[in-house]
């Protein structure tokens, strides 16, 4: 139930950020403690035992990553928007709903063998998820899965990550 009052405070922002898109803001789960821990605590349920790294997807998934490192004791590695570190060991382009976008991972932050889940709020076509697992298996990493907190399936975004452990807490 706790989750399931958590899940109900995310909020559709229709247009943004271009017409015709529907944002889905986890501002209002983040912002109430009580949801945002039910939310953690879900995402960590979901998590493969063997996990060491958190690999949180800029910027929301920063905020779940960093709550997951710390409560279940994992390393989190944020990966960012071009210009955002000072060394860059992997940069990926891809595909978004709406454009293209980049993501890079930081130098020396994934050491080959490590078991990471990548984290992030939303999975729509998949083109960040599948970004953000080729940065890691680039840097040696193991992905161990993809946990978010919404799904759209209606954007195939699972089909593009086919072959991984996939855990959304909501489809819509």
């Amino acid at each position: 139930m706790k989750l399931d009052r958590a899940l109900g405070l995310l909020r559709e922002v229709p247009d943004f950020p271009l017409p015709g898109v529907v944002f889905r803001d986890l501002t209002p789960v983040l912002a109430d403690p009580d949801a945002l821990r039910s939310v953690v605590d879900a995402l960590q349920d979901k998590i493969h035992p063997d996990t060491q790294v958190v690999a949180a997807i800029e910027s929301r998934g920063f905020l779940l990553g960093a709550a997951l490192g710390y409560g279940w004791h994992y390393g989190v590695v944020p990966l960012r928007k071009p210009g955002k570190l000072p060394a860059v060991a992997h940069r990926v382009t891809y595909d978004l709903e709406y454009g293209t976008a980049t993501l890079e991972l930081p130098a020396e932050a994934i050491v080959p063998g490590q078991h990471v889940v990548v984290v992030d709020d939303v999975l729509a076509t998949g083109g960040t998820a599948a970004a953000a697992c080729e940065l890691v298996e680039r840097a040696g990493g193991v992905v161990t899965g993809v946990s978010v907190v919404l799904e759209i399936p209606g954007l195939g975004g699972r089909e593009r990550l086919v072959g991984r452990e996939v855990n959304a807490l909501l489809t819509v």
